[in-house]
Parts: structure tokens; sequence; C-alpha cells
């Protein structure tokens, strides 16, 4: 392994540490509660599973698919881009479809990105925004991310004290795992200082069904100009409850888009094409199960804030995610996130991510994912109380 250079450049998995003392401690036979990884628990809504039922039946659909995705898949994409957003997109184009998000994003840096490259990306991030720079041998830096700070300011600040001009901005809104969400004026600004700068743009708005409390999601999309310099992402997973699915696409710039799809078509040959085909139910159907997945998700963020709240631990409800983002108790500050982490697992038995696994500037924070029902939720801020009296 010492001699694989780029597993050298990628640093150990911090969230391996939490997973192996869960592990550990499920097979000692402790109930833990797992509210770390951001894997949805909520089911597929019945009409897209009845569709992949009905193409299962078809043996045309087990043959090799289309790296970039079958063109009703991705007429599909286009519409549900219309009718949302009025963003008028070309399915031959300007859209393709991806194995989720996360392959998109990877691919796409190893399309776009050669050694040396500057990329920015917001500190803390989901992984998979960061390392895929890494993996693609960019060089990666970092602009915090915190309502402490003022994102443009860092972002022109690091623009003038760098050589080479950065190639790439990486971007998240609603963000994982601050939570953080902005509005179109916040896009307006990043399209204006990518023309200045000559830089593209990557949006990755996954979170874009999750929103509370009367919040929208715009898309980055929306910004007139803005598929001059950038594509966004976009994945099935969250507000369709299909995670293990693996289906996501990403559109806007036709030759970024174009670049995917050459470098995707020596990788693999596309999603099965079953999955393909009740993506289309799922993106054409009606709305009213990614509401009801929205309001499952809110009610889980309530239980979870209120109860923590009557426990002396205030935190800000966040209007999208299927996150909460919670800055550490003073008195536990000076653990850091992962010993903090630790605790909550060994003695609360809560399981969640600690901050710094998102980044040098998430280590005051920890992360807590919304994936267990209301009673679990309860059952986890007991523990969690427990630790905290402790103090």
């Amino acid at each position: 392994m010492e001699e694989f250079h780029r597993i050298q450049r990628l640093p150990p998995y911090i969230f391996s540490v939490i997973d192996e003392l869960k592990l550990k401690a499920r097979r000692a036979g402790e109930d833990i509660i797992d509210l770390g990884m951001g894997n949805p628990d909520l089911p597929t809504p019945p009409h897209i599973v009845d569709k992949l039922r009905e193409a299962l039946d078809n043996p045309r659909n087990y043959r090799y698919s289309a790296s970039r995705g079958i063109y009703k898949l991705r007429e599909a994409i286009c519409n549900w881009y219309k009718r949302r957003y009025e963003v008028e997109l070309d399915p031959e184009e300007e859209a393709i479809v991806t194995v989720g998000a996360k392959e998109g994003l990877g691919h796409l840096a190893l399309a776009i990105i050669g050694p040396g490259d500057v990329v920015f990306v917001p500190n803390p991030t989901y992984p998979i925004h960061a390392y895929s720079v890494v993996i693609a041998g960019g060089d990666l830096r970092s602009i915090p991310l915190s309502p402490e700070r003022d994102f443009f300011d860092d972002l022109l600040t690091a623009t003038k004290q760098i050589w080479p001009r950065p190639k790439l901005l990486i971007i998240s809104f609603p963000h994982n795992p601050t939570t953080m969400v902005v509005d179109l004026d916040f896009f307006r600004k990043i399209v204006d200082f990518a023309r200045e700068n000559n830089i593209l743009v990557i949006h990755d708005l996954a979170y874009a069904d999750l929103v509370f409390d009367d919040y929208r999601a715009p898309s980055f999309l929306e910004v007139e100009g803005a598929k001059d310099i950038g594509v966004e992402f976009f994945s099935l997973s969250k507000g369709y409850s299909m995670p293990g699915w693996r289906v996501g696409f990403a559109v806007g710039n036709s030759q970024i888009i174009k670049a995917l799809g050459r470098i995707k078509s020596y990788f693999d040959y596309g999603v099965f094409q079953p999955i393909q085909i009740a993506a289309i139910v799922a993106l054409n159907g009606p709305d009213d199960c990614v509401r009801e997945v929205a309001d499952t998700y809110r009610s889980r963020r309530d239980a979870l804030i209120d109860g923590l709240g009557r426990s002396g631990w205030l935190i800000e409800k966040p209007k999208g995610t299927m996150f909460v983002w919670g800055k550490i108790p003073e008195n536990f500050q000076p653990l850091g996130s992962l010993e903090f982490s630790k605790l909550l697992l060994q003695e609360g038995k809560v399981a969640v991510s600690p901050g710094v696994g998102f980044g040098e500037y998430g280590d005051q924070y920890i992360r807590f994912a919304l994936v267990e029902n209301e009673h679990r939720i309860n059952q986890a801020v007991r523990g969690i109380r427990r630790v905290l009296r402790s103090g």
C-alpha cells in the first residue's frame, strides 16, 4: 500500500474509528443508536418500486445500457428542471445520468482536473468534494465555511493570494455537513465571481428536496449565465428515498457534460436499465411522496433538537438536509470532535460523526444523521443527556 501513489495522498478515514467502536459495542450486545452515517432509512415510494418490478420482466433491460443514461431518463431530467426551476436544458447536450452523485463528482474531477490545478472547496465539506480533487492530482485549497465568517471575503482573499489561478470551485447547498442554506443572490455572486476569475463551478444540489419551514432551495442554474461556467448534480437518494439504487445526474454546461460522458464511457455502461426506467417514473411522477419524506425528516429534526434543548444543548434548527450540525457544548470542547464522539458512543450509546472528519474547520462540531425513527431519537437524547450531566 505504501507504494500506491493515490492511496498515499488519502488520509486515514476518520469515521472508521467510530465505526470500529460501534461494531465492537454491538458485538458485545450493546444497543447503539446510529446517527452517524447519512444512510436514508425510509422506504422507496411504492409506485417507483412497482415500475422497477415491471421493468425487470423485460429481458431486453438486462443488456448493457448507455454510460450517459437512456434518452428518456435524460428527457425526464430536463422536464423536471423545467417544471421546478424554469431552466431549459437539452437532453442530448446538457444532461447525463450518473451512478449516484458521488460517482459523477469523482469521475468529473478526473475528467477536468490535471496535476497542480487549483480547486477551491469549502471546509468543512462532504469528503468526496475535497478528495475527488486529491485523487485527480489537483491542488486542494480550503475556503472556511462558518456563520462567523464571510465566505466571499475568504474566497476573494484566497484567489488573490495564490498562483496559478484557481480552475474550479466545488460547492453544495443545502450543505452537508453544516446544513447551511443560501438564496439565489448567493448564486448570482458565485456566477459573477466565476466569470470575473475564469473559474468553473460544480454545484451539488443533493438536498434540494429536504427543506423545511417554507424554505425553497434554489438551483445554481436559475442564474443567468450559470450554464456558461458550471454544472449541477442531483441525486434521487434523499428526497425519493433511493439511496441503494445509485442513480443521479448532472446538468448544465455542455462541454463539461461532454467531458464527463467521455470519461464515463471508459469506466462503465451506465446504471442498470430497470433502475433508470423506475427513475423516469420518479421524476415524472407526483411530488407528494417527496413532501412526505421531507416532513418525516422535519419531525425527526424537531424531536432531536427540542430534546437536546431541554437537556441544555442549544442548536439552531436547520432549514435543510437530513442532518443536524451541533457545536460541541462548551465544557466538552477541549476534547475535540473525535474524542467527544467516542464519549457519546461509549457512555451515551449514540453514534455520531465527528466534525473533523469533514475538515479541520469542523472540529468544534458533530453531525447527527436523522436516520432513526422518533422513538429511537428520543432514546438517543436520553443517552446524550447522561453524558452532558456527567460533565
